[in-house]
């Protein structure tokens, strides 16, 4: 693990989440900065995937995004990998591009394997493609992404009853807790209570991790890897709008694109590392 590498590309992925969604003055900033030190060691240190993609990633880690509307954070990420070119973050959300605002299939962005946004059905997606690999004897790991507002759908709750009785120990789904959510905080929303205590109660393994540090980050999924018999949470926090100052710890971020001005302060607030597309 290079963790000053990590940490240059974390910083790049903040300033394309930021130029994306200043350029196209639509999308969803506060949850895609948070997640941008997750996402970064996902693509770049843990998952066994080929950029050169198939849709069916069979003998490859596969991951989805259940909170979809944090795609700039995974485009970035993709075209950074090497899934497609990264001059196409400039057609973020524009009228036929292939990177809209929630992730979609129909133009057949490679990386993207469900069209996802429509929150809640992520885990499900994903339990169905653990099992198939079980099937398949492909002994590779599915991972799912959900945020912290999201598990306020029951449909969540339905899929973690399935995946503890059908032992599916090959999937691991993390929460982006980081407190927020378009309306406000979710203590005042909806109050989750006992996170640890209700994914306990289903059944699943659950664990902690700081979505700021790239060595318990990468620590705690290759433990989550080792589990078996049982399907893995990790109750990831992060802080919403991480790294840009005046969205860091507010929902205000949630759903906004900064302005000129502002645009510029978050630039200047991190540096370019990888080069901006």
């Amino acid at each position: 693990m290079d963790t000053n590498n990590l940490i240059k590309t974390a910083t790049q992925v903040r300033r394309d989440i930021v130029r994306q969604v200043s350029r196209a003055q639509s999308g969803h900033p506060g949850g895609s900065l948070g997640c941008a030190d997750f996402f970064t060691a996902l693509y770049f240190e843990i998952m066994d995937h080929d950029a050169s993609f198939n849709m069916d990633g069979k003998n490859e880690d596969v991951f989805y995004l259940s909170n979809g509307h944090i795609s700039p954070v995974w485009y970035s990420v993709l075209a950074r990998s090497g899934y497609f070119p990264i001059e196409e973050l400039n057609t973020f959300r524009n009228i036929n591009s292939r990177l809209q605002g929630h992730p979609a299939t129909h133009e057949g962005l490679p990386g993207i394997r469900i069209a996802s946004g429509s929150l809640g059905q992520g885990i499900s997606v994903a339990i169905g493609t653990a099992l198939a690999k079980k099937l398949d004897g492909d002994d590779k790991t599915v991972y799912v992404l959900t945020g912290d507002g999201e598990l306020q759908e029951g449909q969540i709750w339905e899929a973690a009853m399935f995946a503890a009785h059908h032992k599916v120990d090959n999937l691991i789904l993390t929460v982006d807790w980081n407190g927020q959510q378009i309306d406000g905080p979710n203590d005042e929303v909806c109050s989750l209570g006992d996170l640890e205590g209700k994914w306990k109660s289903f059944g699943w393994e659950v664990m902690h991790m700081d979505g700021h540090n790239f060595e318990d980050i990468i620590q705690t999924v290759n433990k989550a890897k080792t589990v078996k018999g049982k399907p893995v949470a990790i109750l990831m926090k992060t802080e919403m709008g991480k790294g840009v100052s005046y969205m860091e710890g507010t929902h205000k971020w949630h759903g906004k694109a900064p302005n000129e001005e502002l645009t510029n302060q978050a630039l200047s607030e991190l540096e370019e590392t990888l080069g901006d597309f």
